[in-house]
């Protein structure tokens, strides 16, 4: 699967969202998911960072995005809904959906965790993503096979010292894949997990900021396995927690 090679029209004529498509890993998902024949969503809170990635993609001969700005920190349920009625009245249907966006905190003591960090880390890291599943479920049944693809992490499977706030929200996200990968089964929704591990971006530096980047894979080198989920060679992969960079 890491080395897995797509056919070149793996995701002709899907339509996906990406989540945090601004930059890092959304930003390189969604560009090599328009590389294989995707039509785009991308959805993130800077305008101008996901026109830039729109600009790649078209001039790059990619279908022509769609952008959604929206800050996760304050949407609401509402928002999604709105937003997923837009979709079906836009393009019919939803064929795929990366939540990749997520946010650090500070690393600190549990003892220390700020109450307001918790609160915005769990609204983006969790919430947003339950409402925003919740709401695009409808537009992701009308789709032949769709893909939901939540990003993990190795804290959220395993805890580490002073990382609670993230740790918590990721073992969250493993919950929710679970139970929602249970409750369709053998039905046209599949949802799994990617673990990305030690990638070149933004919030690992932010995590290691001694550490030298250049000893760490790029966003486009972990491509392969976001392919895989995304496209129909993946159809029965169900409820499972994946690694990009298996030890």
């Amino acid at each position: 699967m890491n080395d897995y090679r797509a056919p070149d029209n793996l995701l002709k004529d899907n339509i996906i969202l990406i989540t945090g498509a601004g930059d890092g890993i959304g930003a390189e998902a969604a560009r090599t998911y328009a590389r294989y024949g995707a039509t785009c969503i991308l959805l993130g809170r800077t305008v101008s960072k996901l026109e830039a990635v729109y600009d790649d993609i078209v001039s790059s001969g990619g279908a022509e995005p769609a952008i959604v700005p929206l800050d996760l920190k304050g949407a609401t349920p509402s928002h999604y809904q709105q937003m997923t009625q837009t979709i079906i009245d836009q393009f019919g249907r939803l064929d795929g959906l990366l939540h990749n966006a997520s946010i650090l905190g500070h690393l600190s003591a549990f003892k220390d965790i700020d109450a307001q960090e918790w609160q915005d880390v769990m609204q983006v890291n969790l919430n947003s993503m339950v409402y925003m599943t919740q709401a695009l479920i409808p537009a992701l049944e009308k789709s032949h096979n769709a893909s939901i693809i939540f990003t993990t992490s190795s804290v959220g499977r395993k805890g580490r010292a002073f990382w609670g706030t993230y740790a918590v929200s990721k073992f969250a996200t493993e919950g929710v894949m679970q139970t929602l990968a249970d409750e369709y089964q053998n039905k046209s929704l599949r949802f799994n997990c990617i673990n990305p591990g030690g990638t070149r971006t933004k919030m690992r530096s932010q995590a290691f900021p001694a550490e030298n980047p250049d000893t760490l894979k790029t966003p486009e080198d972990i491509m392969p396995l976001y392919l895989y989920l995304m496209g129909n060679d993946s159809k029965n992969v169900n409820g499972q927690s994946l690694d990009c960079q298996p030890k």
